[in-house]
């Protein structure tokens, strides 16, 4: 039986390092979702309450932008909009360029609940500086 082979250029040290990143994410990930439902909320209801208030240039953003974001079904994300509306975390409304749009906003009850949750994140994440360096990596001649 023949060994199998190798893939090009990567080495016993490239696999440890994409080992520990993939840990490092898993972890602050689990960290994630359990600071979330410490909260009372589920993982996907913060982080559309942060995609939301974290869309560049402007304060809301509509089903479609969110879908994107959380690389989620659009009818999905109707569902979690429609849950989030109905706890006060966030409200719909129409556009006033366009009607066909409707923008997604993080009420004051939302918003406070954000900044929370977002506060830990960003501690987790110091905790973790370092851990994310991606050095040069070859590029794949194959």
């Amino acid at each position: 039986m023949t060994p199998p082979r190798k893939p090009s250029g990567l080495t016993k040290a490239d696999f440890e390092q994409l080992s520990d990143f993939r840990h490092q994410i898993r972890r602050f990930e689990r960290f994630s979702e359990n600071a979330a439902k410490d909260a009372g909320l589920t993982p996907l209801q913060y982080l559309l309450l942060l995609h939301i208030k974290g869309y560049p240039g402007r304060e809301w953003a509509s089903v479609g932008e969110l879908a994107e974001r959380l690389q989620a079904q659009h009818h999905g994300v109707v569902a979690l909009v429609t849950r989030c509306e109905e706890l006060g975390l966030v409200a719909r409304s129409p556009s006033a360029e366009d009607r066909r749009v409707v923008e997604v906003r993080l009420t004051g009850e939302g918003e406070a609940m954000l900044i929370k949750l977002a506060a830990m994140h960003r501690a987790e994440l110091r905790s973790l500086q370092g851990t994310f360096v991606i050095p040069n990596l070859p590029h794949d001649d194959t």
